[in-house]
């Protein structure tokens, strides 16, 4: 299979571009530091600033698949630059690399676009595919992200939305945040811990996505994230469990608000978001259990 991926050298990118060449598919990136890829991951890149032109038709034509990773990270401080630059990125760097895919040819087959589980409305109430998008600020930027993924099947692609969970990895992202209080015995349950996080392991959503891109028929959202979710306070527990380190430190609402502003509502509240369509691709997870999934993520 003949695969393009933007967002390659990011921490979803870089293990999935591993896993497509280590089954023999013909890998290729688009980045605004091409040498730097080619170097990192040991393939054919191209040049492309997301926000400022089309993606190169070249890169994209007589691809079988286009996977799009790339996008601001959201785990920052929000300010007015910030909130332009997470929505900017995702919402003209789809349409761009839309406008890319249009003018290729022959034109790609499939579309995995990168969503994220922030597309529902924070809450307890179990939510899968077919459940309504949020109102907060962080669902309008996922519903404008997708509104532009979807866009290629007007070109005749099949498009495939993955709403992606907190990803499980010790280098980076939420985990890695967490790692430093935890170990040094003083973590705890945040904003009274009720709140859930939709988690997966890494490998588990490069097994989805390379499901994806293997089952045809399959289109539309796709919630990645493991079957049950946990709150903060049960995941709180498991990963000082697995840290051998008491977890009952509890972190007030009030003092992430103090830390991280408008940003913080990433970890006070949460959605109760389930895989409702990974059997379609006949997905068995890997890693479906959390205190598992935690002890394999930090002996990796």
């Amino acid at each position: 299979m003949k695969v393009t991926l933007t967002g390659a050298t990011g921490r979803i990118g870089t293990p999935l571009v591993a896993a497509l060449k280590a089954r023999g598919d013909e890998v290729a990136v688009l980045s605004r530091d091409p040498r730097r890829a080619e170097q990192r991951l040991g393939v054919e890149a191209h040049e492309w600033d997301l926000k400022q032109e089309p993606a190169p038709a070249a890169a994209l034509a007589g691809r079988d698949a286009v996977i799009h990773l790339a996008g601001e990270d959201i785990a920052q401080r929000w300010n007015d630059a910030a909130k332009r630059e997470i929505r900017d990125s995702r919402e003209l760097g789809t349409r761009n690399l839309v406008k890319g895919i249009a003018a290729a040819e022959p034109r790609p087959g499939t579309l995995a676009s990168a969503s994220g589980s922030n597309f529902y409305a924070p809450g307890d109430n179990i939510v899968d595919e077919t459940s309504a998008p949020g109102r907060d600020w962080l669902a309008d930027v996922c519903v404008r992200w997708e509104r532009e993924a979807e866009a290629a099947a007007e070109h005749g692609l099949r498009v495939v939305r993955m709403r992606q969970g907190i990803v499980l990895d010790a280098q980076g992202g939420a985990l890695a945040k967490m790692l430093a209080p935890f170990k040094a015995g003083v973590g705890g349950p945040v904003a009274g811990g009720n709140q859930y996080l939709p988690w997966i392991h890494h490998e588990d959503l490069i097994g989805l996505y390379l499901a994806v891109l293997d089952e045809p028929a399959f289109s539309g959202p796709l919630n990645a994230a493991a079957p049950e979710p946990a709150t903060n306070r049960d995941f709180s527990k498991a990963l000082g469990s697995v840290l051998h380190r008491p977890a009952i430190a509890p972190i007030p609402g009030f003092t992430i608000k103090l830390m991280y502003g408008e940003m913080a509502q990433l970890v006070t509240t949460g959605v109760r978001m389930v895989p409702g369509r990974a059997h379609e691709l006949h997905y068995e997870f890997r890693h479906p259990e959390l205190h598992e999934a935690l002890r394999d993520t930090l002996a990796a």
